[in-house]
């Protein structure tokens, strides 16, 4: 038994369940027990010393009630208690052995058929609910209290409860239809187009469903909201496809049939293609800017994204032998320029320099004049002010 887990007290204060160390709920039980021999200890002390100040008096009554009150109470008290205690083994007890049938139930060793991890989980939960309330309303029918007047409000109160919140209620029926309709399970990829929601699923729950990115962040999805979104599974995938264009020179134009029949005819004979019952086409597509380019169109076996790359890249890696083999070269962006000599276009060519270089000239020669006509008139204009300035000061 692990005694660590007794380092925190406040787990003591907590209704055992499946996870339950075994050391924490044998205490818990322990300590249930010690407080019914502590209280009936303490009660039939207290009963003791009433009784000796009663037995001063002279009224028989006292005497007689507490003669009576002595074994009741006694059994009282040890009911109650044995019976919390026994309804917590009884809830250790059912809730562990719902824990271990579902970890039997997903168990290929012991299932021909193992149940996948999601269905399980789901009975799981189910079981586990059912026996905590059905423990909690045995307890309080062991206390006392009408069960049928505690149905009675919480039906009056599930609807008022409901109400305020229907977000999380919403949640909870999102979780139970990806329990029944399965559209993933646990360890599968999915994603969906219309949200930033892809990775690999960890955990679903009633309210949560945790997912794994592919930069290994966790992603934790309300369940309301896969009731709303368009969502893909590619772990449910047959094939993955490989869709590539390939471009030669238009210089080996008359290359391309063999070319094409060549790649076809490998794509056929390849052992990890799958080309009986998927579609391969391989041809001529279209004319490109400086290359002539064709396509092939298959399916692989395998869906491990790994695999899928080393196949894809063994495919390409033949492509390119087959291409050299017939001769051919892969285009790559090309340009040519044509120049032509023109005597009579060059010299219009030189007679327009000289003529633009002249109006430039012009140009430069007209701002000169302007530039030293406003500094004379500046200059003029700066001495009258002076002598303006001289006068007045005469």
């Amino acid at each position: 038994m692990n005694w660590e887990a007794l380092t925190d007290w406040r787990q003591l204060l907590v209704w055992p369940g499946p996870d339950t160390e075994t050391a924490l709920w044998v205490t818990q039980v322990f300590a249930v027990v010690l407080c019914t021999v502590t209280v009936n200890f303490i009660l039939m002390r207290v009963i003791d010393i009433i009784d000796h100040f009663s037995r001063e008096t002279h009224n028989l009554w006292d005497d007689a009630l507490l003669d009576s009150l002595r074994i009741p109470i006694r059994l009282l008290i040890w009911v109650v208690g044995l019976s919390v205690a026994a309804e917590m083994m009884q809830a250790v007890f059912l809730t562990k052995l719902v824990g271990n049938v579902e970890k039997n139930l997903i168990d290929p060793d012991r299932m021909r058929n193992p149940m996948d991890q999601t269905t399980a989980s789901a009975v799981g939960k189910l079981l586990r609910i059912s026996v905590l309330i059905t423990a909690f309303l045995i307890i309080l029918q062991t206390l006392g209290y009408s069960i049928s007047g505690v149905l009675a409000f919480g039906g009056l109160g599930g609807m008022a409860v409901a109400f305020a919140a229907k977000d999380l209620l919403a949640n909870f029926f999102g979780g139970a239809m990806v329990y029944m309709d399965k559209p993933f399970k646990v360890g599968e990829w999915v994603r969906s187009p219309d949200r930033s929601i892809e990775g690999t699923v960890e955990h679903i729950g009633w309210r949560l469903t945790r997912i794994r990115t592919f930069d290994q962040r966790p992603l934790y999805v309300p369940n309301a909201m896969f009731t709303t979104v368009i969502l893909e599974n590619p772990s449910r995938m047959l094939n993955r496809r490989i869709n590539e264009k390939v471009g030669i020179r238009f210089d080996d134009w008359e290359k391309m049939p063999a070319i094409v029949d060549a790649v076809r005819e490998m794509a056929k004979k390849h052992k990890d293609l799958e080309t009986e019952h998927r579609t391969l086409i391989v041809n001529f597509d279209s004319y490109g800017a400086s290359h002539i380019e064709f396509f092939i169109y298959t399916f692989t076996k395998t869906t491990d994204w790994v695999t899928y790359h080393e196949i894809k890249q063994d495919v390409l890696m033949r492509i390119m032998a087959i291409v050299h083999e017939h001769g051919a070269e892969f285009a790559f962006p090309s340009r040519t320029l044509y120049m032509a000599a023109n005597d009579e276009g060059d010299e219009e060519f030189e007679d327009e320099e000289d003529e633009v270089a002249e109006g430039r000239a012009a140009q430069r020669r007209s701002r000169r004049r302007s530039r030293n006509r406003r500094d004379r008139n500046q200059t003029w204009k700066g001495d009258q002010d002076q002598s303006e300035e001289d006068a007045d000061g005469d």
